[in-house]
């Protein structure tokens, strides 16, 4: 026990110079995020720009045998990142990761001890910000687009397994709106894609999330008539399925706009 607490605090102290943790806490025998769990990450994701995941660490607590629980902690980590990925999150290519199952000192609080803690930095490379800015913007897209051109929605992003648009996908949708208000003749098809499945949409996913998008605009007095919505699931990918990186995943992962009639 004593050999494996120096291990820990050795990997935790070289993981964590210059970086930033979060723990995220699971409930007994579980490796689901539960709903304090989902809205923490939820709320670390809109208070942080540029995340760059680079580490992931998966605890329990001392219930159970040995391998169950290093079985469990692995599973942990599973779940944390396909949350991330799911978001959009940076994850760095090679991350370390490893499951201590009850292997580390257990705090009395057995609470305490099941968890994933992720090692993360937030950094904003000063030249992706200039890229950034010699965009041109949705609306200039959808103005020099023609009939039958398709138009990806950067940065829009989801909770997890869900059709809530996260807070900081906002401005996104209101270039959109505006778009549609500039050009009444303007008529749009949102479509939905997801990643990282093999086939089907678990819950029509991606006709949800065109949805989503498609109600908003209901709702900020578009006609009903210049619009539609369709789900693809993943019957339509950039990259091969399964995908080779996050990049590929985030790629395929998108909502895009058909131009029906500009």
């Amino acid at each position: 026990m004593r050999a494996a607490l120096s291990i820990l605090t050795f990997l935790i102290s070289v993981a964590t110079m210059g970086q930033q943790r979060l723990t995220v806490y699971f409930d007994f025998n579980k490796h689901d995020i539960n709903q304090t769990a989902l809205q923490q990450l939820n709320s670390w994701i809109a208070d942080n720009d540029h995340i760059t995941v680079e580490k992931l660490y998966g605890f329990c607590d001392w219930k159970g045998g040995n391998r169950y629980n290093d079985t469990l902690s692995l599973r942990r980590i599973e779940t944390v990142l396909g949350f991330l990925r799911e978001n959009n999150i940076k994850v760095k290519e090679g991350y370390e990761f490893k499951g201590f199952g009850e292997d580390f000192v257990q705090s009395k609080n057995q609470g305490e001890n099941r968890k994933v803690v992720i090692v993360y930095r937030t950094d904003a490379p000063e030249q992706e910000a200039v890229t950034q800015r010699s965009q041109p913007t949705l609306q200039q897209k959808i103005k020099d687009a023609k009939t039958g051109d398709y138009i990806t929605l950067d940065n829009i992003q989801f909770f997890n397994m869900s059709p809530r648009v996260l807070p900081e996908s906002k401005p996104v949708l209101y270039e959109l709106l505006c778009a549609l208000q500039d050009n009444p003749k303007l008529r749009i098809e949102i479509q939905g894609h997801i990643c990282c499945q093999l086939e089907g949409d678990i819950n029509n996913l991606s006709v949800m999330r065109a949805r989503a998008i498609y109600n908003y605009l209901i709702s900020k007095k578009i006609n009903r008539k210049r619009l539609s919505y369709r789900g693809f699931g993943v019957t339509k990918p950039i990259h091969p399925i399964p995908e080779q990186n996050t990049q590929q995943q985030n790629e395929n992962r998108r909502v895009e706009v058909l131009i029906v009639e500009q």
